[in-house]
């Protein structure tokens, strides 16, 4: 585990039914929340999280059964059990006057939470909304074509397993260069961190299972409506989603602008973090 002293203090808090989530906190302010993506972690976001902690307290969380967070094996890690994890950390911290920030899978979080606890919320940045899978690991899948035979072979029976247990840093580097545009790979120091994280007892049935509950992502859409406050809605120009799949988000929000981000992926607060920072703080 890297040691992120540097940017803010790493805690554990216990949230409910023994679930335990690692989480940072550093900057003054009210709080804002960021939510990682798919097979990532709270050090996803150790490049924007100093320039945020400048007009935020900022809380980074690793999601159930990511990054260093409690791993239940005979857990169902779909969509509600993912938002229920949120939910009972910011009232866990009794946490009001939150902004919500999500790219990916964090970013449907961050709408179904604002749904959830509208009492709490002030304001959401979703970035890349994961909430248009069409089949196990289908919009993963669409980054290259190493992402999509080694996420299609996840899938099968038994022998899934198999290959999810043979990931390694350089495949995982592949995999993950599908979801970047602007940069030609994930950082080093990050992509360590992620292959590090992975050899945990148990985190290969995560990441599996997370795929596995692909309909729940999309379910998750029925939600939006519930959604009463202020939404940035972003996508990199690059990002796996069709542009009939991000007007379908944003007609689901009532109708909220689109902004797009020129040369980035789907990463894209790695991909291009400053614009990034830039368009939360706007």
């Amino acid at each position: 585990m890297q040691d992120l002293s540097g940017i803010g203090q790493v805690s554990d808090i216990r949230i409910d039914g023994g679930r335990t989530l690692r989480f940072l906190k550093t900057g003054k302010g009210a709080p804002l929340v960021l939510m990682h993506t798919i097979r990532t972690q709270l050090d996803y976001f150790q490049e924007v999280i100093p320039l945020l902690a400048q007009h935020y307290t900022v809380y980074a969380i690793d999601l159930p059964g990511h990054g260093y967070s409690s791993i239940d094996t005979k857990a169902s890690y779909d969509e509600p059990y993912f938002r229920s994890a949120v939910i009972a950390f910011i009232e866990k911290l009794d946490l009001r006057e939150v902004t919500l920030v999500g790219e990916s899978i964090g970013a449907v979080l961050a709408l179904t939470v604002a749904s959830a606890l509208p009492e709490r919320i002030k304001a959401v940045v979703s970035s890349n909304t994961y909430d248009y899978d069409a089949r196990y690991a289908d919009g993963v899948r669409r980054g290259n074509f190493i992402a999509n035979f080694i996420l299609g072979q996840f899938a099968i029976p038994v022998l899934g397993a198999v290959f999810a247990a043979m990931e390694n840093k350089p495949l995982l580097g592949l995999i993950m260069r599908g979801g970047l545009r602007m940069k030609r790979w994930m950082p080093n120091q990050l992509l360590t961190e992620l292959n590090r994280a992975g050899y945990r007892k148990g985190y290969r049935y995560v990441e599996r299972n997370v795929f596995a509950n692909w309909r729940s992502w999309s379910k998750a859409r029925s939600k939006y409506a519930g959604v009463k406050v202020p939404v940035k809605l972003i996508y990199g120009e690059h990002d796996w989603s069709t542009l009939d799949e991000r007007q379908r988000t944003a007609k689901e929000l009532g109708g909220v602008a689109i902004t797009t981000v020129a040369n980035t992926g789907h990463f894209a607060f790695v991909d291009n973090p400053r614009k990034l920072v830039e368009l939360v703080l706007a």
